[in-house]
């Protein structure tokens, strides 16, 4: 058992305006099972490269531990081979039998090890890349979102496999995984950085309840800054007016001369009065520091807005016996698929990876004639959509953003002002929209897609996994507003709270 301290780490990438880490100091265990939690874009893969030694940094890491990091970079010359014949390249000293015992940990056939790695599925090479990684001994092992992409089946043997393990840190926004899986948290909050020990689930009670607490305290602040406020000027105005009274008519004597010793009583009670002033002012400022402090880390999601259409229609998706089979595959995706959309529902497309989830997307919207498919592909059976259709398309490959975010409004027909407001909704900083798409994390990518989704009136919505890489505020704020606006939806997602909390009908293929 080792200790990672962290003092004064301040960082920024090279051409940046603004610090991702600034005299960040905090200390955690080498044998927790450490969970890592934070909004996209403040630095979480970041710091875990720091801690592989990828980037210059001023402060100290101060540790004996060594590190190894998922997911593994591997060369297009590595993807080609069976993960048997590179797995020493990529891991110093690993041994083929503790590999395949790690194998078996996670419910994985040993024969993949042997098959070229780029043809297998996004689960079997998750599985193949997290047995190498725990094949070692005595690391401490830097875990960056193993789920995404995988399918329900996969994400339960991680799951399953990373809750007997210790000595990680787990970058995830999967609530289910970081409950399941750890025992302590690192937060990076808004403006602090906390450890804590618990799951996602206590942490976030605890967070809750914080934050409640912070608006009772700042409710009362407010409200006595107001009478401080009020106090103040009714003081300074009379210290004002007594002051002007020093010069002027004297009754008692008949002149309009005051005798010297009165004006010196005068000036000295509003001498007195103003510094009860400047008291009362120096105690306002107080009140704001403290209130400022205690909002600094409330987690405020703005509330979403959607433009959903009603179409004349009641079905807008009917699907009856189809099946869909690629050029020379000897079997079809699938088969017999019936189901009709009907509209107000929100439909979860559900199943294995490879099972024809996206493949139905883009034939369904090449049916509507939003897309043109051009897929080697045969179909059978019935898939109707509704004429005059609208859809509203999140794909699930992020790798065509490019350039900036004026390019991006004008090539898509977008209202810039109402983007980049939604994307501020979606905790983006002003200074990312001074950088190319390209330079984003792939959380802020996807906040892209879905924000340009949002801006765009639709009859039906079709989202492909639109949650990979988004922060769990992110996630609870975009089920606030499906569940508010209750629009007809198509959609694959394989987080589980999520797909329990939006669909209306699973469909499982």
């Amino acid at each position: 058992m080792a200790q990672i301290n962290v003092t004064n780490l301040t960082f920024a990438y090279e051409g940046s305006i603004d610090n991702t880490f600034e005299q960040v100091s905090f200390s955690i265990d080498t044998n927790w099972k450490l969970g890592f939690i934070g909004r996209n874009g403040k630095g979480k893969t970041t710091f875990l490269n720091l801690l592989m030694g990828k980037y210059s940094y001023s402060g100290t890491i101060d540790t004996l531990a060594v590190f190894d990091y998922f997911p593994y970079e591997l060369t297009p010359a590595q993807k080609k081979k069976p993960a048997a014949e590179f797995m020493e390249d990529i891991k110093f000293s690993c041994e083929l039998w503790r590999v395949i015992c790690e194998m078996e940990e996670l419910s994985a056939d040993v024969e993949i090890l042997y098959r070229p790695f780029d043809t297998l599925s996004p689960g079997e090479r998750t599985k193949i890349l997290l047995a190498i990684l725990f094949s070692g001994e005595n690391d401490f092992l830097l875990i960056d979102e193993p789920t995404n992409h995988l399918d329900q089946e996969s994400r339960e043997a991680v799951k399953t496999y990373l809750s007997g393990k210790k000595s990680f840190i787990l970058v995830s926004h999967d609530r289910e995984l970081l409950d399941a899986c750890t025992d302590h948290v690192l937060v990076l909050n808004r403006q602090t950085i906390e450890v804590q020990s618990g799951n996602f689930s206590s942490w976030w009670e605890n967070k809750r309840r914080k934050d409640q607490f912070a608006l009772a305290e700042n409710e009362k602040h407010r409200k006595e800054i107001k009478k401080l406020k009020t106090a103040a000027s009714r003081t300074s105005q009379w210290a004002d007016k007594n002051e002007q009274t020093k010069i002027g008519f004297h009754q008692a004597v008949n002149e309009h001369e005051r005798p010297i010793a009165e004006r010196s009583y005068i000036g000295g009670r509003t001498k007195k009065m103003q510094s009860r002033v400047k008291q009362m002012k120096r105690r306002i400022n107080r009140e704001i520091e403290r209130k400022e402090g205690l909002l600094a880390d409330l987690e405020e999601t703005a509330s979403l807005k959607l433009f959903p259409l009603s179409h004349h229609k009641e079905t807008l998706v009917n699907i009856r016996d189809y099946a869909l089979r690629y050029e020379g595959a000897e079997a079809p995706l699938f088969s017999d698929l019936t189901f009709q959309l009907q509209k107000g529902e929100r439909i979860a497309l559900h199943g294995k990876n490879g099972c024809g989830k996206s493949t139905l997307i883009r034939m369904i919207l090449d049916k509507a004639g939003a897309t043109s498919a051009q897929l080697p592909i045969t179909e059978s059976g019935i898939l109707e959509t509704a004429s005059g259709l609208i859809i509203s398309y999140i794909n699930q490959d992020t790798s065509a953003l490019k350039g900036s975010i004026d390019d991006y409004c004008v090539e898509k027909g977008l209202d810039k002002s109402l983007f980049c407001s939604i994307l501020r909704q979606l905790d983006f900083e002003r200074t990312q929209f001074l950088k190319n798409m390209e330079n984003y994390s792939e959380g802020q990518k996807k906040k892209v897609l879905l924000a340009e989704s949002m801006l765009t009136p639709a009859h039906l919505y079709i989202w492909d996994e639109p949650l990979n890489y988004i922060d769990v505020f992110s996630r609870m704020q975009i089920e606030n507003l499906l569940l508010e606006y209750q629009p007809s939806m198509l959609f694959v997602e394989h987080d589980s709270t999520f797909r329990k909390q939006i669909a209306t009908k699973s469909i499982l293929m």
